[in-house]
């Protein structure tokens, strides 16, 4: 094996590994939390540390979709080349160094998506528009569909004719028929993905739509059922733990979408190293991302927390409900999505229902919607340029 091509493919793992934990410490490690530490049912620093955990494991077990996507999806026509590979991820990296340095969420599918397309155009590539089109319809109904979600929950639990001790439990129970459909690699059978629903299926014998639904009833009864009980016998300790369970499966679902763009580039070397595989690239990817958590998230977490919107833990039960079924939708169709994008959307949705605009800080919002617009004009720009010139 050529000695040279294996230097410049450890130098973009390095290059993958630092994106990695850049989104760690940013928007994969701050925002599935954030909600829990403004709502203090949970400290900052073991946040962090939970977020890490179920992050890592989101990466290994769903991160194939979205890292697919974004290795070989958005450009057609060309291979990026192992310098284009580099040069794509310490742009994206460096774009979400200074969101985490200046405390503004840039959202880092804005700049990887914007870089990988830039750096592929640049080189001749031809834009992939169904792609796009799927892309550009997610990020623009995210703030809409989250933030109406999650103001419509808010608005809801505090109503007297809706009592907590059967909305919580309903709201859990959805997730828990969500959970039970959630693709998982290592539930399918040989190397092929699977759900929990089709387990349940495969162990009783039966298949086909009536038992798909029977066995989704179930999964989701048994976690209403459970939740229903925590919460009649301990209303504030059950909505904490509700909110931890939330926070800990948005974590997880940011884990499997997120680590595609750091080492979705990577994929299409693969084959000519022949030595790595993709397992074990994902697998560096979560580790990366799992550091990044512990050791930069928690500036990001704070801000998140305390700067979008006042919070409570019903209010934040409600941001992270809509956060969990569009990340996990996100992950199906395997568009890189920024986690950013869609708990701070639903924080705000959830924060003016109850506060109205007094609730929100507007400028803060204007400025973050700014930075994620701006992020992905400056990345494809700086993308493009740089590989017409060096590349």
């Amino acid at each position: 094996m050529d000695p040279a091509l294996i230097a410049l493919f450890v130098g973009a793992a390095l290059a993958s590994l630092f994106m990695a934990w850049v989104i760690g410490a940013g928007s994969s490690g701050a925002t599935p939390f954030a909600p829990a530490v403004g709502a203090n049912a949970i400290a900052t620093m073991r946040a962090a540390l939970l977020v890490g955990v179920f992050g890592f494991a989101g990466a290994v077990t769903q991160g194939g979709n979205v890292s697919e996507a974004v290795g070989s999806g958005l450009v057609g026509g060309i291979s990026l080349p192992v310098a284009g590979v580099i040069l794509v991820l310490v742009l994206g990296a460096g774009l979400m160094a200074v969101g985490i340095t200046t405390g503004y969420p840039i959202a880092t599918a804005f700049t990887v998506t914007g870089a990988v397309i830039g750096v592929g155009i640049a080189l001749g590539g031809t834009p992939v528009w169904s792609k796009y089109q799927q892309i550009a319809a997610v990020w623009i109904l995210t703030p809409f569909v989250g933030g109406g979600i999650a103001f419509a929950i808010a608005s809801l639990l505090p109503r007297p004719d809706v009592p907590e001790r059967y909305s919580i439990p309903a709201l859990a129970g959805l997730v828990g028929a969500v959970l039970a459909n959630v693709q998982f690699s290592f539930l399918g059978e040989g190397s092929t993905s699977g759900t929990v629903r089709g387990l349940g299926q495969r162990a009783l014998g039966v298949d086909g739509f009536a038992s798909a639904v029977v066995i989704t009833g179930l999964a989701a009864l048994v976690v209403a059922v459970a939740v229903w009980w925590d919460v009649g016998r301990d209303r504030s300790g059950g909505l904490r733990r509700v909110l931890l369970a939330l926070g800990s499966l948005v974590a997880f679902s940011a884990g499997g979408s997120q680590v595609g763009l750091a080492v979705g580039p990577l994929l299409p070397l693969l084959g000519e190293v022949g030595t790595v595989s993709t397992f074990a690239v994902l697998v560096g990817g979560g580790l990366g991302m799992l550091v990044g958590s512990w050791t930069g998230a928690p500036r990001m977490i704070k801000s998140l927390a305390q700067d979008y919107s006042s919070l409570g833990p019903r209010r934040s039960i409600s941001a992270l409900v809509p956060s969990f079924l569009i990340a996990q939708l996100a992950v199906l169709l395997g568009v890189p999505v920024s986690f950013n994008e869609i708990v701070v959307s639903a924080i705000i949705g959830s924060g003016a229902a109850v506060g109205g605009r007094e609730a929100v800080d507007a400028r803060k919002i204007l400025l973050t919607v700014g930075a994620w617009v701006g992020s992905f004009a400056l990345s494809f720009g700086l993308a493009y340029a740089a590989g017409a010139v060096l590349l």
